[in-house]
């Protein structure tokens, strides 16, 4: 006696409709991923430095010091804030090869320290070396 025996169909997966699906989660990932957003950078040395080397003894630099109650110094002459920019360019108007450094106190507001560095980019002056204290 001859049973009918039922062939079973080998499963298959479609790929046509894997490939729909993946191009959509490719696309619903490119759409709301968050990119890196430019964010204004400013370049500040901290007050203790244990590899902050000392300058040549040849060339003595302005030196612009601000203190933490406020006062702006440049070369010893008391500034306002608003004056500090006419001030650094007069400065290097004089003397345009003299070297500037700066130097913070530590209790200094960030605002002030971030407005410095406003007027001493407006007056041109870039790459300025900044005294530390050496860690103790």
């Amino acid at each position: 006696m001859r049973f009918y025996t039922r062939h079973k169909r080998v499963p298959t997966i479609q790929v046509v409709s894997l490939i729909d699906i993946l191009a959509i989660l490719l696309i619903f990932f490119i759409v709301t991923t968050t990119f890196r957003k430019i964010q204004p950078q400013l370049m500040i040395n901290l007050p203790k430095s244990a590899q902050a080397g000392e300058a040549a003894p040849d060339s003595e630099p302005a030196v612009l010091l601000v203190r933490s109650a406020g006062e702006i110094e440049l070369d010893g002459r008391v500034f306002a804030l608003p004056a500090l920019a006419g001030a650094l360019t007069t400065l290097r108007s004089a003397s345009p090869g003299r070297a500037l450094a700066l130097q913070i106190d530590k209790t200094v507001p960030f605002e002030l320290v971030v407005s410095v560095l406003d007027a001493l980019k407006a007056s041109g002056v870039e790459n300025i070396p900044a005294f530390t204290q050496s860690p103790e």
